[in-house]
């Protein structure tokens, strides 16, 4: 995965959410249509952002009779690469040690508990 994955700033990121939920690649016009309902961006802020995602490779920009943009990088691939980095920078790359500050600081409830108890058990032969 590209290291510029981990450089999208906040103000991309909100670009690339747009590009993920379409499933498509988009025109301009129909991403500056929902990020008007998002945000106070004006349009030459848009393409500055999405020249910006072209540049770190991360968004592909094709020539039609307009500008069309598709995500390279999927929201499954950038979320993977997001929390592995902040496991490895907050908790020196243990899951488990996430897990149990998570448990620590009661910021989950028992359906939480009981879902991720669920998933553990996956693949387990006992």
């Amino acid at each position: 995965m590209s290291k510029l994955v981990s450089k999208i700033s906040d103000s991309e990121l909100q670009v690339m959410r747009v590009l993920w939920e379409a499933g498509t690649e988009l025109p301009i016009a129909e991403i500056r249509k929902t990020l008007e309902v998002r945000s106070d961006w004006d349009t030459s802020t848009i393409k500055t952002l999405l020249r910006r995602l072209c540049k770190k490779e991360v968004v592909l920009a094709t020539k039609k009779e307009v500008f069309y943009y598709k995500p390279l990088v999927t929201e499954k691939e950038y979320n993977e690469y997001s929390t592995q980095k902040l496991i490895d920078k907050l908790y020196s790359g243990s899951a488990k040690n996430l897990i149990a500050s998570l448990l620590g600081s009661k910021k989950l409830d028992d359906e939480d508990i009981e879902e991720l108890r669920t998933l553990f058990k996956v693949g387990d032969d006992n």
